[in-house]
């Protein structure tokens, strides 16, 4: 997998203050997704910055995790892109280990993490190569933001997820992806869904064996 070789500049980044339930996070994100774009790596991988936007969809999942108790929890984040989720967790107390495929997207997610004064752990992860990942299993709880934008990632995720905890929290705006995920999602776990901003949260809690 070729990813982003160069670190992104100063220039490119901008800052966006965001409030979530009694925290303030300064999150510096790229100024234009567009001009990430590694041409090699699309044409290897079919690889895309999805990382440097801020969806809604990790906006809502980070306001549902301040409803929860988090603190000392071990929880991890796929697809982290920025990370908002995972800095929310993080400044709620849990340990978070936040994942992404991309480079750039962990460093800067380092960085917005020691500029709001939280600590979180990083790693460099495909699922279709996830076994370190697996290794540190069990989570208390998998969260995932937007990660069914592609037919290819549901019977990634559908293998990876149960694999790492008991429960996952899935935040989506109902991509035509998300429902092939859900169909099969039955052979693992109970899901209750709730909405929030027009983004559905479905909480998926696995079979007891």
């Amino acid at each position: 997998m070729n990813l982003e070789a160069q670190p992104i500049e100063d220039s490119q980044l901008v800052e966006r203050v965001i409030r979530i339930g009694g925290h303030q996070i300064e999150l510096l994100h790229p100024r234009d997704s567009e001009s990430l774009i590694d041409q090699h790596a699309f044409e290897q991988d079919e690889l895309l910055p999805y990382w440097a936007e801020l969806w809604p969809s990790g906006l809502q999942l980070a306001h549902a995790l301040t409803q929860r108790r988090l603190s000392h929890m071990r929880i991890v984040e796929l697809g982290c892109g920025l990370g908002l989720p995972s800095l929310i967790a993080a400044a709620e107390g849990a340990h978070v280990l936040a994942t992404d495929w991309s480079a750039a997207a962990l460093a800067l997610l380092q960085r917005n993490a020691a500029r709001n004064r939280v600590r979180l752990q990083t790693m460099q992860v495909s699922w279709a190569s996830p076994r370190a990942l697996i290794e540190l299993a069990p989570f208390d709880l998998v969260l995932a933001a937007d990660v069914c934008y592609e037919r290819r990632n549901v019977a990634l995720l559908l293998d990876l997820m149960p694999r790492l905890a008991t429960e996952s929290l899935l935040a989506d705006p109902r991509r035509s992806f998300t429902d092939a995920f859900l169909e099969q999602a039955p052979r693992f776990w109970c899901a209750q869904t709730s909405e929030r901003e027009g983004v559905a949260i479905h909480r998926l809690l696995r079979h007891r064996s």
